[in-house]
Protein backbone atom coordinates (compact mmCIF):
# COMPACT_ATOMS: atom_id res chain seq x y z
CA UNK A 1 0.00 0.00 0.00
CA UNK A 2 1.33 3.40 -0.96
CA UNK A 3 2.02 5.67 2.01
CA UNK A 4 2.32 9.42 1.65
CA UNK A 5 5.24 11.24 3.27
CA UNK A 6 4.51 13.44 6.27
CA UNK A 7 5.66 17.04 5.98
CA UNK A 8 5.86 19.77 8.56
CA UNK A 9 3.46 22.63 7.82
CA UNK A 10 1.74 25.45 9.65
CA UNK A 11 -1.11 24.26 11.88
CA UNK A 12 -3.78 26.19 9.93
CA UNK A 13 -4.06 27.80 6.52
CA UNK A 14 -6.46 30.33 5.05
CA UNK A 15 -8.28 28.58 2.20
CA UNK A 16 -11.20 30.92 1.37
CA UNK A 17 -12.02 34.56 2.07
CA UNK A 18 -15.33 36.40 2.12
CA UNK A 19 -17.22 33.11 2.05
CA UNK A 20 -19.50 33.71 5.04
CA UNK A 21 -22.54 36.03 5.18
CA UNK A 22 -20.56 38.67 7.07
CA UNK A 23 -17.39 38.30 5.03
CA UNK A 24 -15.90 35.58 7.22
CA UNK A 25 -12.99 33.46 6.10
CA UNK A 26 -12.48 29.70 6.14
CA UNK A 27 -9.33 28.20 7.65
CA UNK A 28 -8.25 24.59 7.40
CA UNK A 29 -6.01 22.61 9.72
CA UNK A 30 -5.39 19.51 11.80
CA UNK A 31 -5.67 18.71 15.48
CA UNK A 32 -2.91 21.15 16.46
CA UNK A 33 -4.90 24.07 15.10
CA UNK A 34 -8.11 22.80 16.71
CA UNK A 35 -6.50 22.73 20.17
CA UNK A 36 -4.75 26.11 20.01
CA UNK A 37 -6.91 28.83 21.59
CA UNK A 38 -4.18 31.44 21.03
CA UNK A 39 -4.22 30.66 17.32
CA UNK A 40 -8.02 30.99 17.23
CA UNK A 41 -7.78 34.44 18.77
CA UNK A 42 -4.99 35.50 16.42
CA UNK A 43 -6.95 34.43 13.32
CA UNK A 44 -10.35 35.64 14.48
CA UNK A 45 -11.72 32.09 14.60
CA UNK A 46 -14.87 31.77 16.68
CA UNK A 47 -16.18 28.47 15.35
CA UNK A 48 -14.67 25.02 14.78
CA UNK A 49 -15.98 22.25 12.53
CA UNK A 50 -14.49 18.84 13.32
CA UNK A 51 -14.66 16.35 10.44
CA UNK A 52 -13.06 13.44 12.29
CA UNK A 53 -14.99 10.66 13.99
CA UNK A 54 -11.78 9.54 15.76
CA UNK A 55 -10.84 12.88 17.35
CA UNK A 56 -12.60 14.37 20.37
CA UNK A 57 -11.33 17.55 22.04
CA UNK A 58 -12.59 18.83 25.37
CA UNK A 59 -13.39 22.53 25.07
CA UNK A 60 -15.47 22.80 28.25
CA UNK A 61 -14.26 25.70 30.39
CA UNK A 62 -17.46 26.20 32.39
CA UNK A 63 -18.65 22.78 33.55
CA UNK A 64 -22.14 22.97 34.99
CA UNK A 65 -22.72 19.22 34.75
CA UNK A 66 -20.23 17.55 37.06
CA UNK A 67 -18.83 14.09 36.44
CA UNK A 68 -20.33 11.47 38.73
CA UNK A 69 -20.36 7.69 38.68
CA UNK A 70 -20.63 6.74 34.99
CA UNK A 71 -21.74 10.21 33.84
CA UNK A 72 -19.28 12.57 32.17
CA UNK A 73 -19.00 16.27 32.89
CA UNK A 74 -20.45 18.83 30.50
CA UNK A 75 -21.00 22.53 30.09
CA UNK A 76 -20.06 25.54 28.01
CA UNK A 77 -16.93 25.66 25.92
CA UNK A 78 -14.64 28.56 25.20
CA UNK A 79 -15.44 28.34 21.48
CA UNK A 80 -18.37 27.15 19.39
CA UNK A 81 -17.89 23.64 17.97
CA UNK A 82 -19.65 21.38 15.48
CA UNK A 83 -18.78 17.79 14.58
CA UNK A 84 -19.67 15.70 11.53
CA UNK A 85 -17.58 12.59 12.36
CA UNK A 86 -16.30 11.28 9.02
CA UNK A 87 -14.04 8.28 8.35
CA UNK A 88 -10.79 9.01 6.51
CA UNK A 89 -11.48 6.67 3.63
CA UNK A 90 -14.32 4.37 2.55
CA UNK A 91 -17.31 3.89 4.82
CA UNK A 92 -19.02 7.27 4.84
CA UNK A 93 -22.57 7.24 3.44
CA UNK A 94 -22.90 9.89 0.75
CA UNK A 95 -25.63 11.53 2.78
CA UNK A 96 -23.10 12.15 5.57
CA UNK A 97 -21.02 14.21 3.15
CA UNK A 98 -24.12 16.15 2.20
CA UNK A 99 -24.87 16.66 5.90
CA UNK A 100 -21.27 17.83 6.40
CA UNK A 101 -21.74 20.47 3.72
CA UNK A 102 -24.85 21.79 5.46
CA UNK A 103 -23.17 21.59 8.86
CA UNK A 104 -20.34 23.82 7.63
CA UNK A 105 -22.89 26.18 6.12
CA UNK A 106 -24.70 26.28 9.46
CA UNK A 107 -21.45 27.10 11.23
CA UNK A 108 -21.19 30.23 9.09
CA UNK A 109 -24.86 31.22 9.11
CA UNK A 110 -26.40 30.13 12.42
CA UNK A 111 -27.55 33.06 14.56
CA UNK A 112 -27.68 32.33 18.26
CA UNK A 113 -30.15 34.04 20.62
CA UNK A 114 -28.99 36.69 23.06
CA UNK A 115 -29.38 34.52 26.16
CA UNK A 116 -26.90 33.54 28.89
CA UNK A 117 -27.21 29.88 27.91
CA UNK A 118 -25.64 30.74 24.51
CA UNK A 119 -22.35 32.38 25.56
CA UNK A 120 -20.51 32.15 22.21
CA UNK A 121 -22.65 34.21 19.85
CA UNK A 122 -20.00 35.98 17.78
CA UNK A 123 -19.85 34.96 14.11
CA UNK A 124 -16.18 35.17 13.19
CA UNK A 125 -13.97 33.04 11.00
CA UNK A 126 -14.44 29.26 10.84
CA UNK A 127 -11.78 26.56 11.14
CA UNK A 128 -12.55 23.21 9.53
CA UNK A 129 -10.26 20.43 10.66
CA UNK A 130 -9.69 16.70 10.93
CA UNK A 131 -6.76 14.86 12.52
CA UNK A 132 -4.11 15.82 9.98
CA UNK A 133 -5.95 18.42 7.93
CA UNK A 134 -5.15 16.60 4.70
CA UNK A 135 -8.18 14.56 3.61
CA UNK A 136 -11.57 14.84 5.30
CA UNK A 137 -11.42 18.59 5.93
CA UNK A 138 -9.95 19.17 2.45
CA UNK A 139 -12.87 17.28 0.87
CA UNK A 140 -15.63 19.18 2.71
CA UNK A 141 -13.92 22.56 2.31
CA UNK A 142 -13.50 21.96 -1.43
CA UNK A 143 -17.17 21.06 -1.87
CA UNK A 144 -18.22 24.13 0.10
CA UNK A 145 -15.95 26.50 -1.83
CA UNK A 146 -17.15 25.15 -5.17
CA UNK A 147 -20.80 25.58 -4.21
CA UNK A 148 -20.48 28.99 -2.53
CA UNK A 149 -17.95 30.63 -4.85
CA UNK A 150 -18.48 28.99 -8.27
CA UNK A 151 -17.05 32.01 -10.07
CA UNK A 152 -13.70 31.30 -8.39
CA UNK A 153 -13.99 27.49 -8.32
CA UNK A 154 -16.15 26.42 -11.28
CA UNK A 155 -15.42 22.72 -10.72
CA UNK A 156 -14.79 20.55 -7.70
CA UNK A 157 -11.30 19.85 -8.99
CA UNK A 158 -10.48 23.56 -9.17
CA UNK A 159 -11.53 23.90 -5.53
CA UNK A 160 -9.46 20.86 -4.53
CA UNK A 161 -6.47 22.31 -6.37
CA UNK A 162 -6.85 25.63 -4.54
CA UNK A 163 -7.10 23.96 -1.13
CA UNK A 164 -4.07 21.76 -1.85
CA UNK A 165 -2.01 24.78 -2.77
CA UNK A 166 -3.16 26.94 0.16
CA UNK A 167 -2.76 24.09 2.67
CA UNK A 168 0.79 23.48 1.34
CA UNK A 169 0.00 19.91 0.30
CA UNK A 170 2.78 18.52 -1.94
CA UNK A 171 2.21 16.62 -5.23
CA UNK A 172 3.42 13.35 -3.69
CA UNK A 173 0.59 13.65 -1.12
CA UNK A 174 -2.20 14.36 -3.60
CA UNK A 175 -3.19 10.71 -4.08
CA UNK A 176 -4.67 10.80 -0.57
CA UNK A 177 -5.35 14.51 -0.04
CA UNK A 178 -8.22 13.91 -0.13
CA UNK A 179 -8.50 10.15 -0.44
CA UNK A 180 -10.20 8.89 -3.65
CA UNK A 181 -13.25 7.59 -1.75
CA UNK A 182 -13.80 11.07 -0.31
CA UNK A 183 -13.48 12.69 -3.72
CA UNK A 184 -16.10 10.23 -4.99
CA UNK A 185 -18.30 11.08 -2.01
CA UNK A 186 -18.15 14.86 -2.54
CA UNK A 187 -18.87 14.35 -6.25
CA UNK A 188 -21.99 12.41 -5.28
CA UNK A 189 -22.97 15.05 -2.72
CA UNK A 190 -22.49 17.73 -5.36
CA UNK A 191 -24.91 15.89 -7.65
CA UNK A 192 -27.42 15.72 -4.79
CA UNK A 193 -27.05 19.47 -4.24
CA UNK A 194 -27.65 20.08 -7.95
CA UNK A 195 -30.87 18.06 -7.78
CA UNK A 196 -32.03 19.89 -4.66
CA UNK A 197 -31.32 23.22 -6.35
CA UNK A 198 -33.21 22.20 -9.49
CA UNK A 199 -36.26 21.44 -7.36
CA UNK A 200 -36.08 24.65 -5.37
CA UNK A 201 -34.58 23.23 -2.19
CA UNK A 202 -31.22 25.00 -2.23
Amino acid sequence: MKIAPVYQRDPAHLVATNIGPEGQSLYLGGYDSARDLSLHKELGITTLVNCAVNLDINYVTDPYLEAEDNKLSGGSGVIRTYKMGLIDGPGNPHHMILAGYYLLDGAFNQQLPDKPSYPNRERGNVLIHCRGGRSRSVAIASLYMHRKQPDQYPTLQSAIDAVRERRDLRPDEWFETPKPSLIEAIEKANQMLNLLEEHGFS
